[in-house]
């Protein structure tokens, strides 16, 4: 069976303008009830001969592929493709502090397939906003701890060190601080960053240099530029 991808959710609030917009409202139309063509992404049903392969998935041949999966991947299984990601995952992990439901979470998910993490830890909280995952969680690892204590125990037990990512007295930057190529890199939520509990299970704690007048990014965006720098790093 095919893992259909959800859709991607409209953004709050009133679109931006856009200068087409002022050509198909002078467009002519057939009807005034007529509905608006639906985007598509993704392939339409496989062209020819169907490949004799048990990675393929049938479904999919005959229907086409909408996922929001690379090129290498079209109309392959989940299973499959899941597979072949766990044959090349890099050994860095990433964990997250979930105690107020954070909306960022889903997307630091996102961002740990993007950058093929091994694992993500939820550290906290069983149940996390997946919106922001894009059902990319079905490629993904995730693992989750009760607390704090059970997490770093895990890690002990991995061989695996701890960075913390936040920007608190005595954190190192991140293109000056130690990335090492396995390791655990743990952020907090949106706000009130990593609790006291995590900051004193991490061997090391790194910041993003900022150049502006806020005093933080929000954490999703931080966790994909850490992981894009041990990527540039180790990758």
């Amino acid at each position: 069976m095919t893992d259909a991808d959800e859709p991607t959710p409209a953004p709050d609030g009133a679109a931006e303008s856009d200068p087409t917009d002022a050509a198909r409202s002078a467009a002519p139309s057939t009807s005034a009830h007529e509905p608006l063509p639906t985007p598509t992404h993704g392939v339409g049903p496989w062209p020819g001969e169907w490949p004799d392969d048990p990675r393929y998935d049938s479904e999919l041949l005959a229907e086409g592929d909408r996922r929001n999966v690379v090129d290498e991947y079209r109309y392959w299984t989940m299973e499959a493709i899941v597979a072949d990601l766990d044959a090349k995952r890099h050994p860095f992990h990433v964990a997250i502090e979930n105690w107020q439901h954070d909306l960022n979470i889903g997307s630091i998910v996102r961002s740990a397939n993007a950058f093929l993490a091994a694992e993500v830890h939820i550290i906290g909280k069983r149940r996390w906003n997946r919106r922001g995952a894009m059902v990319t969680d079905r490629y993904q690892h995730v693992r989750h701890h009760e607390d704090v204590d059970a997490f770093t125990a895990w890690a002990q037990d991995a061989g695996l060190p701890v960075i913390a990512i936040d920007n608190v007295e005595g954190s190192v930057p991140v293109n000056r601080a130690e990335l090492p190529e396995a390791c655990v890199l743990l952020f907090g939520q949106e706000g009130p960053g990593l609790s006291p509990e995590a900051l004193a299970a991490a061997s090391a704690v790194v910041e993003i240099t900022q150049y502006g007048s806020t005093r933080s990014i929000n954490a999703a965006s931080a966790a994909a530029v850490v992981m894009y720098e041990w990527c540039r790093r180790w990758g």
